[in-house]
């Protein structure tokens, strides 16, 4: 079971499905196409914070069960992000004290029940270069949404995994690289990861 993380628009997406398509994994998808409360979220975030929240803990608690089943599994974000977004929320007052108590406590007992993934994949970019994306992506509520938050999102990332230790992670820069249009990052970026791969199939075989 692999993760794929970063923050919004580096490229969790197109990762995933080249994962798919050249290594033959399976995939579990960000659930944000048939999300009744992302878009509402982020005209009012106070009203609508904790709900989404609770949302997607609940679809990343089915995912990473499901996908623990499954021998060559990739995930597009988990479950171990998912409590940056609410750590900012509350720390924006946009979430109440007591709603984020609430959701550590639930996130603590899911956690409990959660199988690590065998690699976290971190993509990492500036805020410039993510809001870049955002834009060619074009949702509109993100692009409604202020360059301050995506600045904040990124600060809070990179914080989070340099103390992330539940898995190994394999940190990639993507600020150069566009392996959805580029067969040569394409590539360049796939060896990393099964370069990666085997090394720690190689540190579990001399455990």
């Amino acid at each position: 079971m692999i993760t794929i993380d970063g923050v919004v628009g580096v490229g969790k997406s197109t990762l995933m499905n080249i994962m798919v398509e050249e290594m033959g994994y399976t995939p579990f998808q960000e659930p944000v196409v048939n999300n009744p409360i992302l878009d509402r979220f982020y005209y009012d975030r106070e009203r609508y914070s904790f709900p989404l929240q609770v949302f997607f803990l609940n679809e990343r608690f089915k995912h990473i069960k499901n996908a623990s089943k499954i021998e060559k599994a990739v995930l597009d974000r988990s479950i171990y992000g998912d409590v940056i977004f609410a750590k900012m929320l509350n720390d924006a007052g946009e979430m109440s004290n007591e709603e984020f108590g609430i959701y550590k406590d639930l996130f603590a007992n899911m956690i409990e029940h959660c199988q690590a993934p065998a690699l976290m994949i971190y993509l990492e970019a500036s805020t410039e270069e993510a809001v870049r994306r955002i834009t060619n992506r074009g949702r509109s509520y993100e692009l409604d949404t202020e360059i301050a938050y995506w600045e904040r999102l990124n600060k809070e990332y990179r914080q989070y995994f340099e103390e992330y230790e539940a898995s190994p992670v394999l940190k990639i820069n993507v600020d150069n690289l566009d392996f959805e249009n580029n067969p040569e990052d394409k590539e360049y970026v796939l060896s990393l990861i099964r370069e990666e791969i085997a090394r720690l199939k190689l540190d579990d075989e001399n455990k």
